[in-house]
């Protein structure tokens, strides 16, 4: 997959989410793939591009992070599509610099598909997707993205870490679902927490 086809992806992604989840309310953005090795997106309450017409915010997936399930990128994105919501509608979702989410936020972002949770330095900015969201990604047939790129992932809270699962300080990874995968007919369901389940098509446990 080229680096291209991802941004023309999330691109895509984020019109039919906020058509979804928005009513289509959201202007548009410029979507960019870049390296942030301390945040899984963010969003800048500025214009960071502009054209001869009009500025334009814009909303960054981390590139060091892509490879994460597509569950968690696409909750990532509406994580961030949520702070361009609030802006439009002069909600206050942020202080510190951008760095600590309030309950407005968490109100807004689970009206959206995603669950909140809390952390003492970045307030209510914990994301993972919920089953209604993981199930409309489905239903959309969207796959995970394989490429992603090199580099230690340094997670901080402090630092401001605005996606799903907040991380952790040895920066490693942590994907919020698990894929459950039949041995005998292949069928695969994922789900955010362990559980135990039956393939009803070949009666495997």
């Amino acid at each position: 997959m080229k680096i291209s086809e991802i941004t023309a992806f999330l691109e895509y992604a984020y019109d039919v989410l906020n058509a979804h989840y928005f009513n289509s309310e959201l202007t548009k953005v410029v979507i960019t793939v870049q390296s942030s090795r301390r945040s899984y997106g963010h969003y800048t309450t500025y214009d960071a591009w502009a054209d001869k017409n009009r500025g334009y915010r814009e909303i960054n997936i981390s590139a060091e992070t892509l490879d994460r399930p597509i569950e968690n990128v696409i909750a990532t994105l509406i994580h961030e599509m949520t702070h361009h919501f609030c802006d439009q509608k002069n909600i206050k979702n942020v202080s510190r610099n951008g760095t600590y989410h309030n309950k407005s936020f968490k109100e807004q972002a689970e009206l959206r598909g995603l669950l909140i949770s809390y952390d003492s330095k970045i307030g209510y900015s914990i994301t993972q997707p919920s089953p209604d969201l993981i199930q409309f990604i489905a239903d959309m047939g969207w796959k995970d993205i394989d490429l992603s790129r090199k580099g230690e992932w340094d997670f901080s809270p402090s630092g401001g870490a605005t996606g799903p699962d907040g991380g952790s300080a040895t920066g490693k990874k942590k994907s919020s679902t698990r894929k459950y995968l039949c041995p005998e007919c292949g069928c695969s369901v994922r789900a955010t927490k362990e559980v135990h389940i039956a393939c009803l098509d070949c009666n495997t446990v």
